[in-house]
């Protein structure tokens, strides 16, 4: 990296699960570097949905880098996320026909249902996981995916972790992290953020900064969503062999089914 930059910079690793990001900085200049960052990067930041793309260069062997001005702010804490900019700032990403038209382009295969209960099915093959909730969470997922059809499929981020929101000086709210985004039913990101961090007395006053009322169907898609994914995050730690962390999924999966009863009701 510092071959790239000049010897002036100093670059370091920023840190994450991948290893390929890094800062920066020479001087009051301060970037933040990733290898082969998400194709539609340059989409994301003409939206301002992440911080603003400066460049993008190629190197020998095919790796693709690019530099992204320097936030100067913080990330979200998990009472941040029933901020109304946020509710904003996802419909926005929901809503965008550039986005959308970028992942078509590069033959994104949006994420059914049925594609999710398929990885469900292999993964605890693979895992060879028994635990009969697991087969119950499949039964449920089975049963009533016919009734979960999205009235549209969008692009979803599919990991609204509040870390993973960051608001600069200004105010200005980014959504950063895109390498596991998708096209799918926006219930997906909606279940998540909500399940995880707004208090369910509230869901119909979030979901007014994002536009769309709280009806029946929503919920059920969401809850649908929230249970696939809690199983992925289960079988995902059985893999792993932590105990605690599976123990942990298993648990709310167990919550969740419960929950369950009452919403097809």
């Amino acid at each position: 990296m510092e071959l790239l930059l000049g010897e002036e910079w100093t670059v370091e690793p920023a840190g994450g699960t991948t290893g390929e990001a890094y800062f920066a900085w020479t001087g009051e200049q301060k970037l933040f570097l990733k290898r082969n960052s998400s194709p539609f990067l340059a989409v994301l930041s003409a939206e301002g949905i992440v911080p603003k793309l400066l460049w993008t260069k190629r190197l020998e062997n095919g790796d693709v880098i690019t530099a992204q001005r320097w936030v100067h702010g913080r990330e979200l804490s998990a009472s941040d996320m029933e901020r109304p900019d946020v509710a904003r700032l996802l419909s926005k990403i929901h809503s965008s026909s550039e986005l959308l038209d970028m992942f078509k382009r590069i033959g994104n295969e949006p994420l059914t249902p049925s594609t999710m209960i398929d990885n469900l099915n292999n993964r605890m093959l693979a895992t060879g996981a028994s635990h009969s909730l697991f087969h119950e969470a499949i039964e449920y997922l089975v049963s009533s995916y016919q009734e979960v059809k999205a009235p549209s499929m969008v692009v979803c981020h599919c990991d609204i972790n509040h870390n993973n929101w960051m608001i600069n000086s200004n105010h200005e709210l980014y959504l950063i992290d895109w390498d596991g985004a998708t096209v799918a039913d926006p219930a997906f990101d909606l279940g998540l953020l909500l399940y995880e961090y707004i208090p369910t007395d509230q869901w119909e006053s979030w979901l007014h900064h994002y536009g769309f009322p709280l009806t029946a169907n929503l919920k059920n898609r969401m809850h649908w969503y929230v249970v696939a994914n809690t199983l992925d995050y289960a079988l995902y730690y059985v893999h792993k062999g932590n105990e605690k962390q599976t123990l942990e999924w298993t648990d709310y999966l167990y919550q969740l089914l419960e929950q369950s009863v009452s919403i097809e009701k």
